[in-house]
């Protein structure tokens, strides 16, 4: 190589250019920002690129009814969504039915929650320590336990054969509240107003409450200083609360299946289901599913235009800032029984409802004669749902169990792992393009409805890639039927969550450390090793902790991925559901429950993972 003074003379832009290069690749975390984009860009921007040309290529199911070949351009999908008379049924009522359901539960879930979380961070009502726990099990139930629930308590025999609780005690139960738009709304409000508590709670929390204290010195009322000084500085909150809620309800599919079905109420998600796990014109599922993510990423946007807003409040929280609880005064004790009767209808009843229904032996019938431990640790019976032992008894359970810990442990691990470490690079090139694009494309999964996803994957990792020479065998294998699509799939769609959270947890350690101990010559894995990692523990066992409820939740993810030999508990509740064995479903659900609220008490012993603290702020 030429020596410096003759290359810089000589080549004085291409020498310019080598040394950006060579600065470039110096510096560790631009090589780890390269290998995370090449790693990620194909397993979550491919997949998009993959719907978008499945949905403009030929089916072979309609290549001869086209009479186009196989993998043909074409635009007949995209014409029967939108321009055909089957259009009505196929897109334009379903687009309404979906819009309807996510406004409404929308606006329920982020008022109730907000409302809840002023009274538990801002105001002096007893018992914030039983709230707080309480409100948080509809976060850590899958939302299709609410459904269950629901039908439980209003099924009417005129559309399910038999009567749920209160028409078996003589309620009139009216069919549009057992099944339809009016459940399915109340029951993504029972799921999603814990989540908006949980994002607006941590916001409240950085709020100086000198500021209404300030209000109060000048007479203004309580109801004025929440209008004009608290909820103001926490909009952008409430506002990403309200856009991310309604990006969830627009996906929703399992609660919309449950309760919608019998009423013939269908909304995006369902028909994107029926069309992709179908043998007809499985494309327009496709179609279906690139709209909802249109439908995502605007949300996204308006969800990163409120929280731009919310770096103007970045001072209300410093140094000298202190909370004062406000007074509810004669009104304390009327408002903690509304909302004690409300924690219990919202957040226990559920529960109670299905519980107490695994130990009914016909359902429908509530008499002490009809009381059974059999869907618990029963013995098969042929008179009892075709010989089906109790799940307690059931060979089948501990297959799905022990599915469901290797997968939940297994996906939490690698998500959260891969989180902390996308984290830690968006923190350091925060506000840098490298950081910004990483960002975007590590968001991407969040856009696209779970089951689209994964039937992308299904048809991603059907074949092998990239063959090795003559050796048969390939640098991407197939995975199809595999346990590992089934960890890659659920890994991928939770690290944009893992690594939000992974970046919230960087930005806390500071710059400083890892300057200091470069100067002293650590190098820098060392850096990372020794002083990034011991300090991020806190923040890992939390990220672990929201992944893993996440995960042993998942149903509409794994839905057309998991093989029958890998069913989890999830699936195997829903198996049970469709063959209207419903006790053993219900005896499922409670045993998940009782896991995920098992592993959050002892997380919150031993390592103190509190998630009652909110996700906001």
């Amino acid at each position: 190589m030429p020596n410096e003074t003759l290359t810089h003379r000589s080549h004085p832009k291409l020498w310019r250019a080598y040394n950006i290069v060579k600065r470039f690749f110096s510096n560790p975390i631009n090589i780890l920002l390269i290998a995370c984009l090449i790693v990620l860009g194909y397993l979550m921007v491919y997949p998009l690129v993959q719907i978008v040309d499945t949905t403009f290529s030929v089916a072979r199911g309609e290549a001869k009814k086209l009479g186009l070949e196989v993998g043909a351009f074409t635009t007949f999908y995209w014409k029967r969504c939108f321009a055909e008379r089957v259009s009505k049924a196929l897109f334009y009522t379903p687009f309404v039915n979906s819009l309807t359901v996510a406004f409404f539960s929308t606006f329920f879930s982020v008022l109730i929650g907000t409302l809840v979380a002023w009274l538990l961070v801002r105001s002096d009502i007893p018992g914030k320590k039983f709230f707080n726990l309480a409100i948080l099990i509809p976060y850590m139930l899958p939302s299709w336990c609410k459904a269950k629930a629901w039908i439980s308590l209003f099924r009417v025999s005129s559309m399910a054969g038999y009567s749920g609780l209160l028409e078996s005690i003589g309620v009139p139960v009216p069919e549009w509240l057992a099944y339809g738009p009016v459940p399915i709304i109340c029951v993504f409000t029972m799921h999603y107003y814990a989540y908006a508590f949980l994002l607006v709670s941590g916001a409240l929390k950085s709020v100086n409450s000198e500021l209404e204290e300030m209000g109060e010195i000048t007479g203004a009322s309580r109801l004025k200083i929440l209008m004009k000084i608290t909820f103001p500085l926490v909009l952008p909150t409430i506002l990403s609360a309200t856009i991310l809620t309604m990006s969830k309800t627009m996906g929703g599919y399992t609660i919309c299946n449950y309760l919608g079905e019998p009423a013939g109420f269908k909304n995006l998600s369902v028909i994107l289901k029926d069309y992709i796990s179908g043998t007809k014109y499985q494309n327009v599922g496709y179609v279906v599913a690139l709209i909802t993510i249109a439908i995502s990423a605007l949300t996204l946007l308006l969800n990163q235009i409120a929280v731009g807003k919310r770096r103007s409040y970045a001072t209300i929280g410093g140094k000298g800032g202190r909370t004062t609880p406000a007074k509810l005064g004669k009104s304390r004790i009327p408002i903690t029984a509304i909302l004690f009767c409300f924690t219990v209808i919202m957040n226990l009843m559920p529960m109670l409802v299905l519980f107490f229904e695994t130990f009914m032996r016909f359902p429908g019938s509530y008499s002490l004669s009809n009381f059974t431990v059999h869907y618990w640790i029963g013995k098969s019976d042929p008179n009892i749902y075709e010989g089906e032992a109790g799940v307690l008894l059931n060979p089948r359970f501990y297959r799905a169990l022990w599915s469901t810990v290797k997968m939940t442990f297994l996906t939490s691990i690698f998500a959260t792992c891969i989180g902390q470490l996308v984290g830690y690079m968006t923190s350091r090139l925060r506000g840098k393009p490298a950081g910004n694009l990483l960002e975007q494309v590590v968001f991407v999964p969040y856009l696209m409805p779970s089951l689209a996803f994964g039937a992308i994957y299904l048809a991603m990792f059907a074949t092998g890639k990239v063959p090795l020479g003559d050796t048969g065998k390939f640098l991407i294998p197939s995975l199809y039927g595999t346990f590992a699509l089934v960890i890659l799939v659920s890994t991928v769609k939770n690290i944009p969550f893992a690594a939000r959270t992974g970046q919230a947890n960087m930005m806390q350690i500071s710059t400083e450390l890892e300057e200091a101990a470069q100067i002293e010559g650590l190098g820098f894995w060392k850096r990372f090793t020794k002083i990034v990692v011991p300090l991020a523990k806190n923040g890992f066992m939390s990220s672990f902790m929201v992944t893993f409820i996440g995960v042993i939740k998942e149903l509409d993810l794994i839905l057309l991925v998991v093989t029958p030999r890998d069913y989890n508990l999830p699936l195997l509740a829903y198996q049970y559901k469709n063959s209207f064995q419903e006790p053993y479903s219900n005896v499922i659900t409670i045993v998940l429950f009782v896991i995920v609220l098992g592993t959050y008490l002892i997380a919150n012993k031993f390592f103190e993972i509190d998630l009652t603290g909110g996700m906001g702020g």
